[in-house]
């Protein structure tokens, strides 16, 4: 299940250590989000940053459920300088049952992929907002995916993902 408090905790537990600021940062939920930012948007500061996750569904219909290692996820965020507060703004893309097709069902995810997923976009963040270098994962070239649960099993079917019918999934790998 679709759990914004696991996003919200994790995100005050990382925040602090990861992008070791003083600036004040904060994430809110925004489920109309799209990965296009206007030229306003872009002259006020905002960023964006896509991840793509292993995440669970399950349908509030049929109580059927399934994992995806194509689940979008976008992040918005800015840093106001003269408030030294920052903002990320997230929305994480749906996928419809196939037994159902009624609507799209928001994922749920370990703790593995949150932690992963801000840990990616903490480094845009520390690249875009103060100028740092992005470290490169050296762990993630060695192992490949083998610490992930992203074992693709099934095709997937574009018609049920909310990120595809937008033009937004994840590249297909």
């Amino acid at each position: 299940d679709w759990t914004p408090s696991q996003w919200l905790d994790c995100f005050e537990d990382m925040v602090e250590e990861d992008l070791d600021r003083s600036d004040k940062w904060t994430l809110h939920f925004n489920y109309s989000l799209t990965e296009t930012l206007s030229k306003e948007e872009r002259r006020r500061g905002w960023k964006i940053h896509s991840h793509c996750a292993y995440g669970q569904f399950q349908c509030v219909d049929c109580s059927k459920t399934w994992g995806s290692a194509r689940v979008v996820l976008v992040f918005r965020y800015r840093l106001r300088d003269e408030t030294a507060r920052g903002t990320v703004l997230m929305r994480p893309f749906g996928q419809a049952c196939r037994r159902c097709r009624e609507s799209f069902e928001l994922p749920g995810f370990t703790q593995n992929e949150v932690e992963e997923a801000l840990l990616r976009l903490f480094g845009k963040i520390k690249k875009n907002c103060y100028g740092e270098e992005e470290e490169e994962d050296e762990e993630d070239e060695e192992e490949g995916s083998e610490g992930s649960e992203k074992v693709w099993t099934k095709p997937h079917e574009k018609a049920l993902c909310e990120a595809c019918r937008l033009g937004i999934c994840c590249d297909e790998g």
